[in-house]
């Protein structure tokens, strides 16, 4: 039996409301300025809705959105984002974990992003992975749908104007060593949700990972399956273990391919990008059907990885990539 998750990233839902005066700062009127000069038309809502029907149109069994619904974290845009996750699906059906972008700058005592708790905590059959004492609001948080076991973990931190970095710490990255330590003892495929790209060199010093290094010991120590993330507007893959070169390494080559490992380590573009700019590619979104390869102890795994989005400004979604991802067996 299968299990389909479809990915979904970097979606900037605009436009951007209720910026009053009590929320100014020097990094929100940066990013304002930003917002009205260009991410606007970057970011459309209309390319999003198509993006999210053809999705649909897929039947994934679980939706997964790794962060920046946001574009200056006002309370308004939270709200407005709460309503579009309502859109997508229930709690049961959509994971959400938050981005730099739904953490941009504190505004007292707001919940920010805490207002999308109910797609941000662990589900009834992921309770029983959490370390001791943990809450179902506690992160890293465990989802298990079928035969998998979505792991959400929390990268997004206030940071400076001009920086976009995150970090992990170290209770996090304690809490999370252990849950996939039990989750790879159930013989579940333990998929990783993040916002920021997990591996070092994967993003410049001003948008990286703080604890980079971190997070790739503990996923590389825990033999986890997959990690799928956004931040980069990029196409990308990597492989655990193993090592990056720089920014461009790992990047996915179109058309169907095999590859395998312990670790696949996978970056989406954002949802709603209209048109190029830069490095940063077309609308997209990723599907990953997975499935137990075999019936040998322990689990192997295959998964099918299908791309889907715009292959040119204003054209229809259409298949881009497609390539099977053999999951070797973790060490006992």
């Amino acid at each position: 039996m299968s299990t389909t998750i479809a990915h979904l990233t970097d979606v900037h839902l605009g436009p951007i409301e209720g910026f009053g005066l009590r929320y100014w700062n020097l990094k929100r009127g940066l990013g304002y300025l930003n917002w009205v000069r260009k991410r606007r038309y970057d970011h459309q809502r209309a390319v999003l809705d198509r993006i999210v029907a053809d999705m649909e149109a897929q039947r994934p069994d679980h939706v997964a959105v790794t962060g920046d619904l946001a574009n200056l974290g006002l309370p308004q845009e939270h709200i407005n984002a709460l309503a579009w996750l309502q859109a997508l699906g229930t709690p049961e059906r959509v994971t959400v974990v938050p981005g730099n972008h739904d953490t941009y700058s504190r505004i007292g005592r707001d919940p920010g992003a805490r207002r999308w708790a109910a797609y941000m905590c662990s589900n009834a059959a992921g309770m029983a992975y959490l370390a001791p004492g943990a809450d179902a609001g506690a992160v890293p948080f465990v989802r298990v749908i079928g035969e998998v076991a979505v792991v959400g973990v929390d990268s997004a931190i206030e940071t400076p104007p001009f920086l976009a970095w995150g970090r992990i710490g170290k209770r996090q990255l304690a809490d999370l060593a252990q849950v996939l330590e039990l989750l790879r003892h159930a013989g579940l495929f333990r998929l990783v949700l993040v916002h920021h790209p997990p591996l070092r060199g994967q993003a410049d010093a001003t948008r990286a990972l703080r604890d980079a290094a971190a997070l790739e010991a503990v996923l590389e120590r825990g033999g986890v399956e997959l990690v799928i993330h956004g931040h980069n507007h990029r196409n990308m893959l990597a492989w655990l273990p193993g090592s990056v070169a720089g920014p461009e390494a790992g990047d996915a080559k179109p058309g169907l391919a095999a590859a395998s490992g312990h670790t696949a380590v996978v970056g989406a573009p954002s949802a709603s990008l209209a048109r190029e700019h830069g490095h940063e590619a077309l609308a997209r979104y990723n599907l990953f059907r997975i499935e137990r390869n075999g019936a040998g102890e322990p689990a192997s795994w295959r998964t099918e990885l299908i791309g889907r989005g715009l292959a040119e400004p204003g054209g229809p979604v259409v298949e881009l990539d497609r390539r099977i991802l053999t999951f070797a067996a973790a060490c006992p």
